[in-house]
């Protein structure tokens, strides 16, 4: 059992939640947190320490204190978020490096548990129905997140082999949505006119965030499972999902879905990279069994009722009577003047 926890990212949304829900478990003697920056809300009785998981640091903290079990939530999600693409993947993938060289030089670490993407399997009018774990991408991401969360796996994979003694989960997140916490995706669905690629209405699946952080504290207490693909039952698609929210949403060609984003990311309103607009287009379904019954985790929210909790939140975040709407207006001029109309105000997804 899991005695001294080291969580990585402790000062993001969803570090510091699952940093209080651990804070619940009683047969935890310590918890450790760790990120760049002092978080700004609470974290339970967690330890905080300001470490880089790009420095030695964190190798002197997980050998000075005979941590037994890693989680790694430090991987960034958006530029944006990171100061930059090339900051971004310096962070995501030298620091997991980093950390993964701490945790194989420390003989105390008996437990890894990372968190990742169902980002790593791509999206692509080749994929199948589902994905099993065992399933590779029929189109690898070749940017953002998705990128660099394959080769965070990669070294994870790496680690294995070197000490099979460590038991390692990995966990595939659909993506999180919900009330509070903010991504990519909450920021497209919170557009006041919601761009969609013409011809297509992709499946989508998500995982309520209060799933996400449950997830992680029970693969905290379950033996190595290797990849774990955790996603709400069943799926919506992106058309239903704009009406859900209350948006109008606009048919546009493929090749303009990236102009309508940089409009988005000129204002400030979201961080979307090429991966996630293949998602938009091609969808993806992920096959939960071995979630189910392996890991032993039933989410306790659908991808519906996820969904249907963030639209929740969202009402009245965005003017919902758009008098921009012009006769002859072609999709890039219509959502640059709904883009002008927005106001984002959820809470950052570090």
């Amino acid at each position: 059992m899991p005695r001294t926890v080291l969580v990585v990212g402790v000062s993001r949304h969803l570090g510091g939640a699952f940093a209080r829900r651990l804070s619940r478990d009683g047969s935890i003697d310590r918890i450790i947190g760790v990120d760049v920056v002092p978080p700004r809300h609470g974290i339970g009785r967690a330890e905080f320490m300001r470490a880089d998981i790009r420095s030695p640091l964190v190798s002197r903290i997980i050998s000075g204190n005979d941590v037994d079990t890693v989680v790694h939530m430090g991987v960034i999600a958006t530029p944006r978020a990171g100061g930059g693409r090339a900051t971004q993947k310096e962070i995501n993938v030298i620091g997991t490096m980093q950390l993964l060289a701490a945790c194989q030089r420390a003989e105390s670490v008996t437990r890894l548990v990372v968190k990742s993407t169902a980002g790593v399997y791509g999206s692509s009018p080749r994929d199948p129905a589902m994905f099993t774990e065992d399933m590779s991408a029929m189109k690898m991401p070749g940017s953002g997140w998705a990128r660099d969360s394959v080769e965070v796996e990669g070294y994870v994979r790496g680690l294995s082999r070197r000490r099979p003694d460590i038991e390692v989960t990995t966990l595939r997140f659909a993506n999180v949505i919900g009330p509070r916490v903010r991504t990519a995706f909450t920021d497209h669905f919170s557009l006041p006119v919601i761009p969609i690629p013409f011809g297509f209405d992709a499946r989508l699946q998500f995982v309520h965030e209060d799933d996400c952080v449950a997830a992680m504290t029970h693969a905290v207490h379950t033996s190595g499972l290797g990849p774990v693909n955790i996603a709400g039952d069943g799926i919506v698609t992106a058309s239903q999902a704009a009406t859900i929210a209350g948006r109008p949403f606009v048919l546009v060609p493929r090749m303009t879905t990236g102009t309508i984003a940089d409009l988005a990311k000129r204002f400030g309103l979201v961080d979307i990279g090429s991966d996630q607009l293949d998602m938009l287009t091609f969808g993806r379904g992920l096959d939960t069994t071995r979630m189910r019954d392996h890991l032993g985790f039933e989410p306790g929210y659908s991808t519906r009722a996820a969904y249907e909790d963030f639209a929740r939140a969202t009402k009245g975040r965005i003017m919902d009577r758009l008098p921009f709407a012009q006769p002859g207006w072609t999709a890039v001029q219509a959502a640059e003047a709904a883009i002008r109309a927005g106001t984002p105000t959820s809470e950052s997804e570090k």
